[in-house]
Formats: structure tokens, C-alpha cells, sequence
């Protein structure tokens, strides 16, 4: 076997083997490959594209390409929730406790936000203490006596899709489903759950712009879980406006404390009911959607959730008084206003362009190496679809540096569209793929 011959295999349009797919992975891996020949191999996927069996076995050569977690001593059927990316998105911070609260075991290997603004990993750290490197031990110590436990994924899962990820990222063959996919699901196959539940988000502030491609990335995902015996649940979500009202790392913690108290954003709570509802499906703890709904609702009006989650930062080393008191959680030194220009409905609101201002005020990285500040981000005031009258305040800006604020400030003004007729609202949930098929909602 050589490069050379794969390289023409693919470029022809021809199916790849297993064996030939794992000696790519593995070599290319090692250092075996250069790059130029991993390149050409990339583009001609690109191009030609890669069929189910092939993506399944790529996925299956790159979860073997380093460490896999053995999660078997955690008691129960362990869950786990993926989300593409988004603006706002803080779901998992409200998910992981409310699913806990309700008995099952959620171990969740998170990672960092490089963008817009920051990852799972970033906002959690805007709670003073919290540790997010956990050992392996205390991690399933975590999940069996808590049963919820978020920690960064370690340095030797899936090598492979970090040095390819790199090569795509400068050849321009990020954009295939198959490499998206594969890339994806081989971080979460690696981190050891039973049962995953994958948010694919579509619209501006998404990976994915449109609703065919969503749909068949949701499709391509859930094929590679049948493929390798796993239960995965696609749920296709809106990202054409931010998730709730919060964008930016401590501003997220506060929403997500006040969502598990029952005081939340709706679009926020419907997500995650709806994402957490099928998370206790695959885990079996309900038989159907409706009653994982009614368990979930009850866990919100109980307090149990909000219990779970200052379980969860005390055990991870948290300060559990920030939680009882958000306003200890750090706050930006000024706080400007967006207000409307003009009376009429909010028509527009583009998502990646209000994380990019986020991102200006310091709320994300644009650089692995960027500092977060995570006291900085944005509050919408209004959403997509609201009715504003002149001089309303439609976002208040928080940040560290006048610079930044006016600059946020001036690029919020154009993104956000005010008209005089009021459009059809858009769904928040488009549909849901599992293993039988795609449900349009």
C-alpha cells in the first residue's frame, strides 16, 4: 500500500477500503505522511466525497488513532450531548445538572470555544475555582456519587483529527460532510458514553447555513453511530439569533442559573427539554418523550436541578456562593446601551455577527492563544420578531476597555434590523434524525 495509489483511488471516485483508510490515518498519524500527500488526499475526499462505509471506517480509524476512555465503572447507561456550535449557546450548563437530577449518569469530555465566543470549558471557569482538569479517576468518581461530571478532553484523544483538522483548516476542505462528521464523532465515541444526543445547529450564527446541509450532517452522524453500535439522536435547532439573552462566559453562568430555577429564556428551556427528554430516552430512565418532558419540568419546579448544579461545582472546586449569589460572579467595569433608532419590529438579527461583537469586547479567541475575558459580552434586551419603539434599549454592552465598547456598539447598530411589517416567527426546532429515519417538525 502507498499514498500514491490512494491519492489516484480517490480522485478517481473510488471506494476506499478500511485497510487503506487506517494506513492513512495511522502513518499520517506518526509522521510517516507528509503533508502534501495527506493534502491531496483531502481535496480529492473533498471533491469526490466519501460514502457511508468509508466515513464510518475513517471515524472508526481516528477513534483508534490515540487514547479511548473507558467509562464502564460508572454505574448505569452513561449520556452525553454534543452541540455543533452556536452563539449564546449555554446549553449544557443547564442540561447537565437538570438530566443528573433526574438520575442519569451524564459524563460530558467538553472542549473550548476558538470564535465567536467561548466554549463549555470557558464559561464554567468564569466560576471562581472550578476545575476542569480532572483526573480520569475523579471524573467517574464525580459521575458515580453526583452524577455529573465536565472536564476537557485529555491531550491523546484522536491525535488523528487534530493534525488533520490543522490541514483542513488551511486547504480549505473544512467544508465536507464527512470530514465534519468523522471529525465530530470521533471525540465523542473516544470519550466513552453509551448514548449521545447531537445538537446540529443551522442559520447565521451556525456551521452549517442551511437546512439541507444540516439535515444531512444530522443524517451522516447518526449513520456513524449505527455503524459502530452506538444510540445517537440527532436534533436539528435554530441558530439564526442567539440562544436566550446572554452571550459571553460569566453573563452565560448567571442565565444558566436563573434557566435551572425555572426563571430562563423560553427558547433556552424548550431546547434543552427537548434535547434532555431524548437524552433520558437513550438512557432509559422514561419510555417515551412526554414522560422524560414531565420529569424533566418537575426537576425545574423542585429545585433539584438547581441542587445538582451546585453539587457539581462544589465537587469540581467551585465557589458554590457564586452560584447562590450571581452577582459575585465577575462583572465587566462598564455597561453601555443599545438603543432603537427607530420604532418597528426587530426583522434581523444575525447571530454570527452579534458573536463577533461579543468577540471584539473579548468574550471569545480569535487564536488558541487568546486571552477570554470572561466578565465581557453582550444582554439582549429584545430578540428577533419583537415589536421596539424609538429610544427602547434593544442590548446592553458589557466590557473593560471604551475602545472596544464603541466599536461593539457601532457594529451592533447595523447588524440588528428594525422594519415596519412583522415576519413569520422561525421554528426553533426543524427536526430530529435517530436511527430510523428523519422526523420533520
Amino acid at each position: 500500500m502507498n499514498m500514491y495509489e490512494i491519492i489516484k483511488k480517490k480522485r478517481e471516485g473510488n471506494q476506499l477500503s478500511k485497510e487503506e483508510i487506517n494506513y492513512f490515518i495511522e502513518n499520517y498519524t506518526n509522521g510517516n505522511i507528509p503533508d502534501y500527500q495527506a493534502a491531496a488526499l483531502l481535496m480529492a475526499i473533498y471533491f469526490k466525497k466519501m460514502n457511508k462505509k468509508e466515513t464510518v471506517n475513517l471515524t472508526s480509524a481516528m477513534l483508534n488513532s490515540g487514547e479511548k476512555i473507558n467509562l464502564t465503572s460508572i454505574e448505569g447507561i452513561k449520556v452525553d450531548k454534543h452541540s455543533t456550535g452556536g452563539v449564546g449557546d449555554k446549553t449544557t450548563l443547564v442540561l447537565g445538572p437538570l438530566v443528573a437530577a433526574c438520575g442519569l449518569p451524564v459524563a460530558k469530555m467538553s472542549g473550548r470555544g476558538l470564535g465567536h465566543t467561548g466554549g463549555t470549558l470557558d464559561k464554567l471557569e468564569a466560576i471562581e475555582g472550578l476545575d476542569i482538569n480532572l483526573s480520569k479517576d475523579k471524573f467517574i468518581s464525580n459521575v458515580n456519587k453526583i452524577k455529573l461530571a465536565v472536564a476537557g478532553q485529555t491531550a491523546n484523544i484522536t491525535p488523528a483529527d487534530k493534525k488533520l483538522y490543522a490541514l483542513r483548516d488551511v486547504t480549505a476542505t473544512v467544508d465536507n460532510v464527512s470530514l465534519i462528521a468523522s471529525s465530530i464523532m470521533s471525540k465523542k465515541l473516544a470519550s466513552g458514553s453509551d448514548a449521545i444526543v447531537l445538537d446540529v445547529k443551522v442559520g447565521s450564527g451556525a456551521f452549517m447555513k442551511d437546512l439541507d446541509s444540516a439535515f444531512e450532517l444530522a443524517k451522516e452522524m447518526v449513520d456513524i453511530g449505527k455503524g459502530m453500535d452506538k444510540d445517537i439522536i440527532a436534533i436539528i435547532s435554530d441558530m439564526d439569533e442567539p440562544l436566550g439573552y446572554a452571550i459571553g462566559n460569566a453573563l452565560e453562568v448567571r442565565e444558566a442559573i436563573e434557566t435551572l430555577k425555572g426563571n430562563g429564556p423560553k427558547d433556552l428551556l424548550e431546547l434543552t427539554f427537548v434535547l434532555g427528554s431524548r437524552l433520558l430516552l437513550l438512557g432509559k430512565k422514561v419510555k417515551t418523550v412526554e414522560e422524560g418532558y414531565k420529569l424533566l419540568k418537575t426537576a425545574i419546579e423542585d429545585g433539584s436541578a438547581f441542587i445538582k448544579f451546585k453539587e457539581f461545582v462544589k465537587a469540581q472546586g467551585g465557589n458554590v456562593s457564586q452560584i447562590n449569589n450571581p452577582e459575585l460572579l465577575p462583572k465587566a467595569s462598564k455597561v453601555i446601551e443599545l438603543r432603537a433608532e427607530k420604532s418597528g419590529y426587530i426583522n434581523e438579527m444575525n447571530a454570527e455577527e452579534i458573536g463577533r461583537c461579543a468577540l471584539v469586547l473579548g468574550a471569545g479567541r480569535e487564536t488558541k492563544e487568546s486571552q477570554i475575558d470572561i466578565s465581557a459580552g453582550i444582554i439582549l434586551n429584545k430578540k428577533k420578531y419583537d415589536k421596539v419603539t424609538k429610544g427602547e434599549i434593544i442590548a446592553y454592552l458589557h466590557g473593560n476597555n471604551d475602545k472596544k465598547l464603541i466599536e461593539a456598539l457601532n457594529r451592533m447598530k447595523c447588524i440588528i434590523k428594525i422594519t415596519k411589517d412583522n415576519k413569520k416567527k422561525k421554528k426553533l426546532i426543524y427536526g430530529i434524525v435517530d436511527k430510523n429515519g428523519t422526523v420533520n417538525i
